[in-house]
């Protein structure tokens, strides 16, 4: 019997859910706010969860976020009464499965619960497809072609095949794993993939931004913390390797983790147990520990910047990460992935891109990689009112980036994202072919770092043009102007 929790802090609702879902067959468990909601998953271990977006003590989209730190693959259905887009496509994009506008209807929350359990057994089988086609085993095409897309998009060039079986040969064991590649490149989604076709696939995985977290909090945050051990200390906390006990605990960036930090956590990988900040009581730990960064450790330990034997005690076996540009056999793959993703949560029906568009996602150099064109198509698919996308719906810098590559005009837009280059014709006496060498542009870097400037008080500010300007110190019609070249 499958298991879902609902939360809501409406009672009838919940009994009403209870009582219909029960009917059907399911197993149901009932929360009356987010807290006891997440304190029951560890306990009630759901199939699916069902969380309303209002709630008395959070909301639907923090609670989701909570839920997909320790259950990624268990998906989640947002309830709200307020069937705004802009609601359904932020949750959607923060990884819920999908959302229930109010008031509800039996026939759709159930054929919606039955929809989202498929949705998970077609993601595990999606990894094991790929690998057989990999290996030669695969009889037909049509169970890849129809299923859901998985977590992580795997192409068919050389690159891709070998990450398939770097994957393939290493999830089933208990090795600890180095994860190597850019920013943007998919490390996170390779450590999922990695724990789903694990042995502790049906446990927690967790993830964790060592980068993202103040030096002071990083031990709370990775070992948790007893009521009164610290200033600030109101209440017991659980931290990550706590969570993930039994499952697969994933340090994003880990060569930002202060020094101190990391001599508690050799200690942690060496003898499997650990103790709570302020606390006395050691805690037997059965983890997994899947590490990733942008650079080598081995080179950041000869900087002093990580130690040499945390590294050694990672280094089970690692994994590096192509960045996209060196893809090109998988681009247009990744970039319909991305595509039939934002079809299904804008609920359009987009079926490709121009020959224009193709050449430019072949031709640009993807700095940020599978992030950026992902971002990139969600924005180009959002503008599309056709079926094909085309080069006006693209970033600037993507639409003109040949020509921002091997020229720079005082009169033309200037690209922010790639880096301008100047072009220098090499001398007969210097070569004998006319071969074009392109070198960094001192105006480019001040050009892009007042993008990064104008960019970062426009969020701050939530891009009230008034106050961008006033902060700026400049009038509100050169703000526009820049903004318009600057495509913001």
């Amino acid at each position: 019997m499958q298991k879902i929790l609902v939360i809501d802090d409406d009672t009838d609702i919940c009994l009403l859910l209870r009582r219909f879902l029960t009917k059907n067959n399911y197993e149901v468990a009932i929360a009356h706010d987010g807290s006891t909601g997440l304190a029951l998953l560890q306990e009630f271990k759901p199939d699916l969860i069902m969380t309303d977006f209002r709630l008395g003590d959070t909301d639907g989209g923090t609670i989701l976020l909570k839920i997909k730190e320790i259950f990624p693959f268990v998906p989640v259905l947002i309830i709200t009464g307020y069937s705004d887009i802009k609601v359904a496509v932020n949750v959607m994009k923060m990884g819920a499965y999908d959302y229930i506008t109010k008031p509800l209807f039996p026939d759709e929350i159930l054929l919606t619960i039955k929809k989202a359990l498929e949705s998970v057994e077609t993601e595990k089988g999606s990894m094991q497809d790929l690998v057989e086609e990999h290996n030669g085993t695969t009889t037909t095409h049509s169970k890849k072609k129809n299923a859901k897309p998985a977590n992580y998009i795997f192409g068919e060039g050389a690159e891709s095949k070998f990450l398939i079986r770097q994957i393939e040969l290493v999830a089933p064991t208990n090795y600890s794993v180095l994860i190597y590649g850019e920013s943007g490149s998919g490390k996170e989604a390779i450590a999922q993939e990695i724990h789903l076709h694990s042995k502790r696939a049906n446990q927690p995985f967790v993830a964790m931004d060592c980068g993202a977290i103040s030096k002071d909090l990083a031990g709370s945050e990775l070992f948790g913390h007893e009521k009164g051990s610290f200033t600030g200390a109101l209440n017991q906390k659980i931290g990550h390797f706590e969570m993930a006990n039994g499952g697969t605990i994933f340090l994003d960036e880990v060569a930002n983790l202060p020094y101190e930090v990391q001599v508690l956590l050799l200690r942690v990988v060496q003898e499997r147990k650990m103790k709570r900040i302020g606390g006395t009581k050691e805690i037997p730990l059965d983890v997994r520990i899947l590490v990733a960064s942008n650079e080598k450790l081995i080179e950041a330990s000869k900087k002093g910047k990580f130690r040499e034997d945390l590294y050694h005690r990672f280094n089970e076996f690692s994994i590096d990460v192509p960045p996209l540009r060196e893809r090109k056999a998988d681009i247009m793959t990744f970039a319909q992935f991305f595509l039939d993703q934002t079809n299904e949560e804008l609920g359009k029906k987009v079926k490709g891109f121009s020959s224009d568009v193709i050449d430019n996602f072949m031709s640009y150099a993807w700095y940020g990689n599978l992030r950026e064109m992902r971002n990139v198509i969600k924005r180009a698919t959002l503008l599309t009112d056709g079926e094909w996308i085309e080069s006006k719906t693209l970033p600037f810098e993507i639409s003109n980036y040949a020509k921002l590559l091997f020229t720079e005009s005082p009169t033309t837009p200037v690209s922010v994202s790639a880096p301008v280059v100047e072009v220098v014709q090499n001398t007969p006496e210097s070569t004998s072919s006319n071969e074009v060498v392109a070198k960094p542009s001192l105006k480019s870097a001040a050009i892009e770092a007042e993008y990064d400037m104008i960019l970062k008080v426009l969020k701050e500010v939530n891009f009230n043009k008034s106050k961008a300007a006033r902060i700026l110190g400049i009038d509100r019609k050169t703000l526009y102007n820049k903004m318009k070249v600057f495509e913001l």
